[in-house]
């Protein structure tokens, strides 16, 4: 609930500080007086557009500061929360501030704190909501109908549930798009893949098989230099009768050990002579072991020298070296499964995008029946009460049209407003039949029936009575009080069968100081409403009567 505005140098307001109650709220004044003023100024604590005129003539800036109080239960409550804006000693208590400046620029506040003007925005929706003098055009847009529907029917978890079914089917229709379109640009790539896994596969090369095959190909080309070199150095060793490695060893120890007896200080070279004669034989043993082993097979020889010559083939077709390519073929396999797997995961996306929208048309249709029950509540409503409104002859209907084919993040159905005006004739959609002043007695009249699902704390109606008078107005009057027994009500009039039924009222005057025009805002107390509300009737001579007949409607509304 808005309790306090305070306006500094904005238009022709150089200061103005009001305090607001609970209930309904009138502002009056002569016409041009400025009693929209105080509307627009609260509209840039709720994020609206500026413009440099809006800063009063010779001001550098003006300021205009809003004070909310919030219940708990509002969603502004949670969404200060959630942007750590509120105030940790008052957390009820929400203050908007604006300053704009001469040159255009601007600062938001909320609770001292700086914000951007789109925050202004997202709380402000929480706060207020203003009905200007052609807000009853709204009427006109399908989309603004379907609001007020789904407002009044009070379903807020479906249309939760609604969109986020919504949001679950586009993400997999999105992600269903782009696998047709990912395996499209694959299949060229899986085609290749497949011819290139299936050449290897055919080679069928083990791990560290070409290092063995270069090992066997070197031993091969090279057996008869194998052979002469081993037996070369046999003979060295051992196999030499004349002198050899083994037979010198052997005698060299033998001297060693007649040294030893005579010196023990030989003991030492003995040992190392024996473990060297040891040595020598073991090393002997080991090269006649493999050179009874050299190969000389020119066949074998053809066909791992084929085989290495297919191995480096493969390995520059794929530009990786040979020892890499099993390495390499393993990835070919890797990424080859991986697109058949895409595939079969594109199979499983598609049917679940097809639970998805069966699942989203299955809630569609329950927010479908809701609105049925809703609209034709609400349709016979508007007809009982703008039947009291001067609309004796009128009835309200609300189409509901589904197209389960079609289904948007709100459902998938299309409101249509309509209205037979007259007896005997066919309803048609409002902006065919409906005049200015019959809009507005149905926006009213539809506001006063939502109120009760709202959230929003205050409404404010700017001349929404423009275009009735009499009878019509008086009912006006009483259902903007009935609805400012639920919620804040201001209503700027000029009507006084409307602002009499106001809980309070405020006057508007507008006056020259140094020849620099001003307007400032009164609250009324009940003795001073009368002469105003006499003004209002009589113009700017009240007389006898009309200060009687002002009494006398303030009576009739206690």
């Amino acid at each position: 609930m808005l309790t306090q505005l305070t306006i500094n140098n904005f238009a022709i307001v150089r200061q103005l500080e009001i305090e607001l109650a609970k209930g309904m709220s009138v502002i009056t004044g002569e016409t041009g007086a400025g009693k929209s003023i105080a509307i627009d100024a609260l509209g840039l604590c709720l994020g609206q557009r500026i413009e440099t005129s809006m800063v009063r003539e010779g001001q550098e800036r003006a300021e205009i500061c809003a004070t909310f109080f919030i219940e708990p239960t509002n969603p502004a409550y949670q969404w200060l929360q959630e942007q750590e804006l509120q105030d940790p000693d008052n957390p009820s208590d929400c203050i908007l501030r604006r300053v704009i400046n001469a040159d255009g620029r601007s600062k938001a506040f909320i609770n001292s704190t700086p914000v951007s003007a789109s925050q202004l925005k997202e709380i402000g929706q929480y706060l207020i909501h203003i009905n200007g003098q052609h807000a009853s055009q709204l009427l006109l847009k399908n989309d603004y109908q379907l609001q007020l529907v789904d407002t009044f029917a009070h379903h807020n978890d479906l249309l939760a549930q609604m969109r986020e079914d919504y949001r679950a089917w586009k993400n997999l229709q999105t992600q269903v798009k782009n696998f047709q379109q990912k395996v499209a640009e694959n299949e060229a790539k899986k085609q290749l893949l497949q011819y290139q896994v299936e050449e290897l596969d055919e080679f069928a090369l083990r791990p560290n098989e070409y290092l063995e095959l270069e090992e066997d190909q070197r031993r091969l080309s090279n057996s008869e230099q194998l052979t002469q070199l081993s037996q070369s150095a046999l003979q060295l060793l051992s196999e030499n009768e004349t002198v050899s490695i083994d037979s010198m060893l052997y005698r060299a120890a033998q001297y060693i050990d007649e040294l030893s007896e005579l010196d023990p200080r030989y003991a030492s070279v003995q040992t190392m002579l024996n473990d060297a004669l040891i040595q020598v034989q073991e090393a002997t043993s080991e090269v006649q072991h493999l050179a009874s082993h050299i190969e000389q097979d020119p066949m074998l020889l053809q066909e791992i020298e084929q085989r290495l010559g297919q191995a480096l083939q493969l390995a520059r077709k794929h530009n990786v070296k040979p020892e890499e390519l099993v390495e390499w073929h393993q990835k070919l396999k890797a990424e080859l499964t991986a697109l058949l797997d895409f595939s079969e995961s594109e199979e499983r996306l598609i049917l679940e995008e097809k639970a998805a929208f069966e699942k989203m048309q299955h809630t569609a249709k329950q927010l479908h029946e809701s609105r049925c029950q809703a609209a034709e509540k609400l349709a016979q409503q508007v007809t009982d009460s703008i039947k009291g409104l001067a609309m004796e002859n009128a009835e309200f209907f609300i189409e509901v049209n589904s197209d389960l084919t079609k289904v948007a993040s709100n459902g998938a159905d299309n409101i249509v407003f309509t209205l037979r005006s007259n007896l005997g004739q066919q309803a048609q959609p409002l902006a065919k039949v409906a005049s200015g002043g019959e809009l507005s007695r149905i926006s009213l009249a539809i506001q006063v029936l939502t109120s009760d699902q709202s959230a929003i704390p205050t409404l404010i109606f700017d001349e929404v009575d423009v275009g009735i008078s009499g009878k019509t107005a008086s009912v006006v009057g009483k259902l903007l009080r009935q609805l400012g027994d639920r919620c804040q009500v201001l209503c700027v009039t000029h009507l006084p069968q409307v602002a009499c039924h106001g809980h309070h009222q405020f006057n508007v005057e507008k006056f020259t100081v140094d020849d620099k025009t001003e307007t400032k805002m009164t609250a009324l107390s009940q003795e001073e409403r009368v002469p105003a509300l006499a003004r209002l009737l009589g113009g700017s001579e009240i007389t006898d009567l009309a200060l009687a007949n002002a009494q006398e409607m303030l009576d009739l509304v206690k």
